[in-house]
């Protein structure tokens, strides 16, 4: 046998199934599939998650962490914004008084907010369709 199953690579690697398909579904591994679609795991993909978490405990991150790097590393227009976004300080806009920019900044995040509301229920809307 070159490949264990899921459970069988679960079992082998302490990560339970359910983990196993996150960190696929995070890019971070990608098992190889059988002809009838199960995910199999061989050597380099049992190294992989050795290595990961070493890597996890040793620098006390998440999974999740690690995959948003992945994308930041594929994702040039992300990761541009966010150095952007890093490199910016707070300024007030020129149009608005300096005693009304936390009431500006206020009005700012609840119609944000707003706008996020009105976008979940439509989506909710057009899946229950």
């Amino acid at each position: 046998m070159d490949a264990l199953t899921i459970h069988e690579a679960a079992s082998t690697t302490g990560w339970s199934a359910r983990m196993l398909r996150y960190v696929e579904e995070a890019g971070l591994i990608e098992p190889r599939r059988s002809a009838a679609g199960y995910r199999l795991y061989g050597p380099g993909e049992l190294q992989r998650l050795r290595t990961l978490r070493e890597l996890l405990d040793a620098h006390a991150v998440s999974i999740t962490e690690v995959g948003f790097a992945l994308r930041l590393r594929r994702d040039e227009e992300l990761s541009a914004a966010l150095q952007g976004w890093f490199a910016t300080e707070p300024a007030r806009p020129a149009d608005v008084p300096a005693a009304d920019w936390l009431l500006w900044e206020q009005d700012k995040h609840q119609k944000l907010l707003a706008a996020a509301a009105r976008h979940a229920t439509e989506l909710m809307e057009t899946t229950t369709r």
